[in-house]
Formats: C-alpha cells, structure tokens, sequence
C-alpha cells in the first residue's frame, strides 16, 4: 500500500486559536473557531506542549523542513537562504524516490516576503506555489487589493481571490492525481497572517466580538529585557488598527483558513484516508500578552507554544491527547523514519514515531528555542538580539545576549510576569537549564557559541573567559550520499571523529 504524507501548515496561528484547544476566541454563533482541525483532532492525536524552535517565520520553517534548527541551516532571520549545503526533506524523500511536493509559502530562498517564485531542489516544480507566483498572477490593481486588510470588507470578494484557496485547490488536485504513489505533500498557508484577506461570511463573523483581556497583559515590564520595553511602546503609540478591529479580522481570516483546510481534508478522507497527516503552525502571536503584539524577541508560551495535531488511522488512536515535549525540529526525522529512509548525523531533530505509536510516551526531557533577529531585510524589532532558551515543561530559562536574562516557573506563574533570573530558590534548576543550553549550542555547531554564553552574572560558578571556549573541534557529519566524510585538519586523512579535543590527535 503507497504511504503518504500530508504535512499542513498555517501562520501565526496560535494555539487557542485552534478549538479543540480551548480557544477563548467563540461567539454565539461560532462556537468554535477551527471546526475542520477539532475534527482532525478528534480523529488523531493532539500535542499540549509543542514548541517551535524560533517564533519568526523563516527561522521557524527551516527547522521544519531541515531538522537542523537555524542556526545550523542559515536560516537565523527572515530573508536568509537555506546554506548550499543544508538539504531539506523534500530533497531527502525525492532521492529516496518518493514524489514531493510543495504547496504555498516557502520563506527560505533568501528573497523577500513573497519568496523567488522558483521551485527548489527536490520539489515537484509542476505544483510549486510560492507567494510570488500568486502575485504574478494578478493584475497591479490587485496586487495592491491582496495586501489591504480593508479588501476583506469588499462585499464583492470570493474565495478564489485568496492564496489560501488557490493553494488548496492545487493540494486537492495533487491528492486525486497521485493517490497511487508513495509522496510527500506540503499544504502552507500564509493565512491567518496579516493582512487577514478573507471574504464574506468569515469577514463579518467576527463583528461583535467582545474586548478580550489577557491577565499578563499589564506586565509593566520593568524586570524584563530592554527589548521588550520597546516593542511594548512601540505597540502603544504605533498599532496600525483598534483592538476590537484586529481581532475582528485576525479572527474572521483564522475561520477562513480553517474552511481551507477542511476542503483540503475532505479531499484526503477520499482519495488518502491512510495517509499520515500533520498540522502545525509555525508560531503564534502575542495578541497584546505582556502588551506585545505580533512576534519577535521573547519566548513566551503565546508565541512559542504551537498548536500541532497528527492523524494516522492504524498507527494513531483516534482522539487523544499527550503532553509530551515534542519540537518542531522533530518533523524532518519523523517523516524520514515513515518512509524508513536514512536520518543522517547531521540532523538534530529526533523522530516523533515513538510517541505517536504510545502517547504518553516521553520524548524530551528538554527543548530549545533561538532568535537572531527579526529579518535581514527590516531594521526594526530592535534588530540584532541574539537569545537562546531552554524549557523543561515547568522552568524556562531565556538567555538575552546583549540584555538581562529570564527565568520562569510556569506552574506558579503560567503568564510569565515573575522574572525568578536572581531568585536564590530557583538558582539549582536555572544553572542545571544554562548547562543544557551551552551542551546543545556545543552539540549543534552554534556559529554564535563563545564564553559570553556562560559568563552571565547570576552565574556564580561561571568559568573565566577562554581563549580555547571548550576547546574541542566539532565537524559536520552528512550522509555520505550528499558529502564525502570531512577530512581532520592536522593530518588530511577522513575524521575518525567529528567532535575531538583539539589537544588530542585523531
């Protein structure tokens, strides 16, 4: 029997947003917001606590489609390039024979919001749909139209208007097209991300929904970052809409692509009722949270905490729930171990099958996230803030390169307003979390690791700065198929091992 598999993703869609969630976010005549996802949770397996690896769109993507986290692909802001010699999974599966293909926003050629409109390696070119070969379908008039909030108040729009419908009607044609072959399909809407296009009834079934007020949204801000401090005055005096209008059109796209992805579903359930599907959304959104709004450099649950849902009839009990740690970083191997293809050394991801075959299985003790910046392209969200962190289920620990860091406990503070960085009582579990940070940026060949990462000044064991940091070297280990074996520096024979003292010869 062919295997397949359907990997759905949407932007800045966070995780009550999504109904089977407990999303806050319903009306009296909408009782909830995602109908069509609470029916694939219904029949699959919904994670709690599932994380995104950075909460910016590129970054976040890279780790998707690589199993390698950013700062080991590139792809560390928006408008970076995948590096020449990262190979996504799309790349992988089609040198493995099985047909891929990519539907919707892509977000890592290194060109600009819309993307270079150019099939990359790997990809089936005949259904490739990135952002700008939809705008290079519309006229200028409309071009202009598709990037306007106010286009979803047009009483004349339609579906057909929008990138989410084009990208679904490609997906359903694929899946009728090739329901006797093995293959990989990509489904990524850029929906319900601003400018929130969406037509009637969607764009009015919002209207009357009430203020909503977070508990953490009069964090004052005082002990946190300086970074953030901005970001909340500039929110204050700079919002390009009124609260009631953003959630109004946030809210209404949010139903849209929903709608989307049940035509999409239905398609499945008929043509690949087998298949293995995943949803995910990159990131989330701060939706004023601590007064933020959008995303950018924090890692707070609203924007790291995704929604991710997984179905496979036979592999999968139907309408269950795990709270497992589980990262987004982990698709790339979980995919690759279905088609039983090679996970090479060079991925960092782990493969999730264990825990979707037993759900209260656990995965990670720990997860990490990482930000650079916002985009290479905008000199705004204060720019370059290098920050990694590392979340154990209770405590996070936020590690601000060029700022104070950050530590939570989110059993006693699930909103995050306490900064416990200089609590004595936390201090055992805040240092156990900076050992596993540097660990991981070690392990993964992080470009940006040095003794700053360890010299902070709550860390009073903390070594002094070294001219050697660790003093290992830590070469990259791909599959021999895509890289021959690299070769030690003081001997030019193959590595016998890719991490060594460099005091100690191979």
């Amino acid at each position: 029997m062919p295997k397949k598999v359907i990997l759905i993703m949407t932007d800045s869609q966070r995780k009550d947003m999504v109904g089977c969630y407990g999303s806050p976010f319903v009306t009296e005549s909408q009782p909830t917001p995602t109908p069509n996802l609470d029916r694939l949770a219904a029949e699959g397996l919904r994670f709690n606590r599932a994380y995104t690896v950075s909460p910016v769109c590129g970054p976040s993507r890279s780790a998707i489609f690589t199993g390698n986290y950013p700062h080991e692909n590139g792809v560390w802001a928006n408008s970076m390039a995948l590096y020449s010699n990262v190979h996504s999974v799309g790349e992988r599966l089609s040198d493995e024979g099985c047909h891929t293909a990519y539907i919707g926003k892509w977000h890592l050629d290194g060109g600009d919001y819309f993307g270079m409109g150019k099939c990359p390696k790997g990809w089936d070119s005949n259904y490739w749909y990135d952002m700008r070969n939809y705008i290079l379908e519309l006229s200028e008039e409309d071009r202009i139209r598709s990037r306007k909030a106010s286009t979803s108040r047009d009483p004349n729009l339609t579906a057909d208007f929008t990138y989410a419908h084009r990208c679904s009607n490609r997906a359903i044609d694929f899946i009728k097209t090739n329901k006797d072959e093995d293959y990989f399909l990509v489904v990524s809407y850029d929906e319900p991300h601003h400018p929130f296009i969406c037509p009637k009834p969607f764009s009015e079934m919002y209207k009357d929904m009430p203020f909503i007020t977070f508990a953490n949204e009069k964090d004052d801000l005082t002990k946190k970052p300086i970074p953030q401090q901005a970001w909340s005055e500039y929110i204050k005096n700079n919002y390009d809409y009124t609260r009631e209008e953003f959630f109004q059109l946030f809210f209404g796209c949010n139903a849209f692509v929903d709608a989307e992805i049940g035509r999409v579903l239905d398609a499945v359930d008929k043509d690949a009722s087998d298949a293995l599907v995943i949803y995910t959304s990159d990131h989330g959104e701060m939706m004023f949270a601590h007064g933020l709004n959008k995303k950018g450099p924090a890692m707070y649950e609203e924007i790291i905490n995704t929604p991710f849902i997984v179905r496979a009839p036979g592999l999968i009990p139907a309408n269950t729930a795990s709270d497992a740690l589980i990262s987004q970083v982990d698709i790339t191997p979980t995919i690759l171990e279905y088609f039983n293809a090679e996970i090479p050394p060079v991925i960092s991801g782990k493969s999730l099958m264990p825990v979707l075959k037993d759900p209260d299985k656990e995965n990670r003790d720990v997860l990490f996230m990482e930000f650079g910046r916002f985009e290479i392209d905008h000199d705004g969200y204060t720019g370059f803030q290098p920050i990694r962190s590392a979340f154990d289920g209770r405590y996070k620990l936020v590690i601000n390169l060029l700022d104070s860091d950050e530590m939570y406990d989110l059993d006693t503070d699930p909103g995050e307003t306490i900064n416990l960085i200089n609590d004595p009582t936390t201090a055992t579990n805040r240092d156990h979390l900076h050992d596993r940070i540097i660990d991981w940026m070690n392990s993964t060949r992080d470009p940006f690791r040095g003794y700053h990462w360890l010299t902070r000044p709550w860390r009073k064991d903390a070594p002094k700065p070294s001219f050697q940091n660790e003093g290992y070297t830590r070469q990259r280990e791909e599959s021999e198929r895509y890289e021959a074996r690299q070769l030690d520096y003081t001997n030019g024979l193959p590595m016998k091992e890719a991490t060594r003292s460099k005091h100690k010869k191979s």
